[in-house]
């Protein structure tokens, strides 16, 4: 199985040079960088990638317009900010061979010291275990036809992820991988981790009550 890497990517400059070459080593069909408007050389930092194209502003807009462009049959979508581990792309490919696997993630492990970031890595691989939710920081990959056939992600400015996985679930089931995502701590350190902990907690219970993730929107400001 082939796979394509979908970058979505919005003033990135500083990270993005990693990810690309912890992808680059593990040879991928393809990776594309999906850039959504970015003024802090994005774009240049990300020449080694396959191909870098524009799209509106927003990570569902974007990583749509990258797997329209994807001919691979396995699709990740990863963050600029993540370091994907070796053997992880082979990881996803392996148990995407499996037919009752739908879509899954990898295991996250936040770039920082301390045991409260060892209970964000452990609750992030318990919550996709439990609930089948996976967030965009650790990775999603999925088969091509299958994203095809759900019709993508939704046009969502916020959660496009969970919302996602959670028509991805109906198909099959939805699987930690063995293998690492290294996650960037800056959102956790510019926001406060308990502080962004909680935030993510009562955005997601928000949206399960029903609040349009759109509405939500406002409450999970960028970080760069």
């Amino acid at each position: 199985m082939s796979i394509s890497v979908i970058i979505p990517a919005l003033n990135e400059a500083e990270t993005i040079g990693a990810c690309l070459r912890s992808l680059r080593v593990q040879r991928p069909e393809q990776i594309i960088v999906v850039d959504g408007g970015s003024n802090d050389g994005t774009v240049a930092a990300a020449a080694d990638a396959d191909e870098v194209i524009l799209a509106a502003r927003g990570r569902a807009l974007q990583m749509n317009a990258g797997a329209a462009r994807a001919h691979g049959d396995v699709l990740l979508f990863l963050h600029a900010d993540c370091v994907a581990c070796d053997s992880a792309l082979a990881d996803a490919q392996r148990l995407l061979r499996n037919p009752s696997i739908a879509a899954g993630c990898f295991t996250m492990g936040v770039q920082a010291d301390g045991m409260l970031y060892r209970s964000i890595d452990a609750c992030a691989s318990a919550r996709v275990r439990l609930t089948g939710l996976i967030y965009g920081d650790q990775g999603l990959f999925v088969r091509r036809r299958d994203f095809e056939r759900i019709g993508g992600f939704p046009p969502l400015r916020l959660m496009e992820d969970v919302f996602i996985s959670r028509t991805l679930r109906r198909l099959g089931r939805i699987i930690v991988a063995r293998s690492r995502i290294l996650v960037s701590p800056r959102r956790w350190q510019r926001t406060g981790l308990v502080r962004q902990t909680l935030r993510n907690w009562m955005l997601t219970s928000l949206a399960a009550a029903g609040v349009h993730p759109d509405r939500l929107a406002a409450y999970y400001p960028l970080v760069h």
